[in-house]
């Protein structure tokens, strides 16, 4: 009996690796940043903006969707009116960066395993707070040395923060009935 179960064991697992493997090799890979991004919610040409950029790819349409921001490219994903199906979320990794202003073209990481800076004194894509990603934890500590901030994982951004205005007026706004949604 305890073969038997050795190799139920034994095969559950190499089932398991299988469908883990097969996750990660059915996850398109990232589309090069070109002229012709143009931002989903701002309408404008995600080059025109400085910090980290972010792009979706849903599951049946095989082209990117561009955002401006990181931290819109978040927002994608807690909209409930936007679709579900994403087959993967990139963005910038500012850690392989030229510079704030040049975040790159083509180094992309995946959003769920990147570790993000939250309220750093910098502003990204449409002069909003930016929730800035990166590859690596020493990186993004060594933009906190720079910039301040705090470091969160992709599961812990908070809903507040991203789908804020990311500033003061966000309490006078709620105040008057209006709210900012640039």
């Amino acid at each position: 009996m305890k073969p038997v179960r050795f190799a139920l064991i034994v095969a559950a697992s190499l089932v398991l690796i299988a469908c883990e493997n097969k996750e990660q090799a059915e996850m398109p890979a990232p589309y090069t940043l070109t002229q012709d991004a143009m931002g989903r919610y701002c309408g404008m040409n995600v080059l025109e903006h400085a910090g980290p950029k972010g792009q979706i790819i849903l599951e049946k349409i095989p082209e990117a969707i561009w955002f401006s921001s990181a931290r819109d490219t978040v927002a994608f994903t807690m909209l409930p009116d936007e679709p579900k199906e994403i087959a993967a979320i990139y963005v910038s990794d500012m850690g392989k960066a030229p510079s704030w202003e040049e975040p790159g073209a083509d180094n992309w990481v995946d959003a769920r395993k990147a570790v993000f800076v939250i309220d750093s004194r910098l502003r990204g894509g449409m002069g909003a707070e930016e929730a800035v990603p990166f590859s690596s934890e020493e990186a993004a500590k060594a933009f906190i040395a720079k910039n301040g901030g705090r470091i969160v994982r992709f599961t812990d951004l908070p809903e507040s923060y991203i789908l804020g205005t990311g500033d003061e007026s966000d309490d006078n706004a709620a105040a008057s009935g209006e709210h900012d949604h640039g």
